[in-house]
């Protein structure tokens, strides 16, 4: 099996963590929530040689979604979404770039869904639907290297606000919760913000666990 590499950069206006993943024999990159700044981003593009090939978004929020409308222009790539959340992407209100920022808005060329499995860079992708911080709110889950981009669902031994449209107390309960039943303890948890993390410490303390 190929190896991959792992950078991640922290951007935007509320600190949100921009991953790139990369196959090291192909340089295929994947990139995940491009938050704001493309240049910082094409910068760590370059330093990896990487061939950028998709861009996935774990939900609609504008500050996981702000660079890549530049990228996708610049590398011919798509942009991914889960179709709940396609309508948020297109409204600067529902986004919410039109009240906390400059309104921007973007058009999805994918949408997946709930069981969704597909192939980039030489790994399967599997869609998790996780409603509760949006109505389209998704985990990509890679199980042949073990790792979970969880976007705004689970966090550090905590988990996303609810108060924003199309959150939900209930459905993001029973999302961290289905996360922590489903996948085995050892899957790294890559959040939208903050910390890294992984199943078998958010069954022990993540507050959503015993909810």
């Amino acid at each position: 099996m190929a190896e991959f590499r792992l950078q991640s950069l922290v951007l935007g206006p509320v600190s949100t963590n921009v991953y790139l993943l990369q196959n090291t024999e192909t340089k295929e990159l994947i990139l995940v929530d491009p938050a704001a700044n493309p240049d910082r981003i094409r910068q760590m593009i370059l330093k990896m040689e990487g061939r950028p090939v998709a861009i996935l978004l774990t939900h609609g929020h504008y500050d996981h979604f702000g660079a890549a409308k530049a990228l996708r222009e610049e590398y011919g790539v798509p942009v991914y979404i889960e179709e709940e959340d396609e309508r948020m992407l297109e409204d600067a209100g529902m986004n919410l770039s039109g009240s906390w920022d400059k309104p921007i808005t973007l058009k999805a060329d994918r949408l997946v869904k709930e069981g969704d499995v597909f192939h980039l860079a030489g790994l399967e992708v599997r869609v998790m639907h996780t409603p509760g911080h949006s109505e389209g709110s998704c985990c990509y889950y890679f199980p042949e290297i073990s790792a979970l981009f969880s976007g705004d669902t689970l966090f550090c031994m905590s988990y996303g606000r609810t108060d924003l449209p199309g959150g939900s107390g209930r459905k993001i309960t029973e999302s961290v919760q289905r996360l922590l039943a489903e996948l085995p303890d050892e899957t790294a948890v890559l959040p939208g913000h903050d910390s890294y993390t992984d199943i078998g410490q958010e069954k022990k303390y993540n507050p959503l666990a015993f909810a």
